[in-house]
């Protein structure tokens, strides 16, 4: 929860916002980080944030509009029409659970992966961007963790 709020405090004020791919096993901690960032963003604190595996995206109403796809159940199909769109709209905070599925050639140019691997003491969180906005919000949030 507490790295989703942080994840928000780096988004909040910019524009122009890199995909954030989330990898990870069941259990891993990929919808928690969600339900920390999306009510920490202006306009997201009456969202009740759940997976979406079944409507594969879910709007919430934050400022700018969050868009939280779980792609768990597209293992190897494509995205079409307005998923695609979403997917690539850099104005949206676009958070996709299970991006292992996404194939390479959907993945977004300017993008932040999140990925849970475990480890003997629980889990380790690894992280990469890709594009100006996904440099951006890494470089953001290495400050939290190399301040604390």
């Amino acid at each position: 929860m507490d790295f989703g709020r942080k994840l928000a405090g780096c988004l909040a004020g910019t524009s122009g916002y890199p995909a954030i791919l989330l990898n990870g096993t069941l259990g891993s901690g990929k919808t928690t980080l969600i339900r920390g960032l999306v009510p920490s963003l202006p306009g997201g604190e009456a969202a009740e944030v759940s997976s979406p595996s079944f409507n594969i995206v879910n709007l919430y109403p934050t400022e700018p509009a969050t868009a939280h796809f779980d792609l768990y159940r597209l293992e190897g199909l494509g995205l079409e029409g307005d998923l695609e769109e979403q997917l690539h709209d850099p104005d949206l905070i676009r958070l996709v659970e299970w991006a292992e599925h996404l194939a390479p050639d959907d993945r977004p140019e300017d993008l932040l992966t999140i990925t849970w691997e475990p480890c003997p003491e629980g889990r380790t969180i690894v992280l990469t961007s890709r594009g100006r906005a996904g440099h951006r919000v890494l470089a953001c949030l290495k400050s939290f963790f190399t301040a604390s």
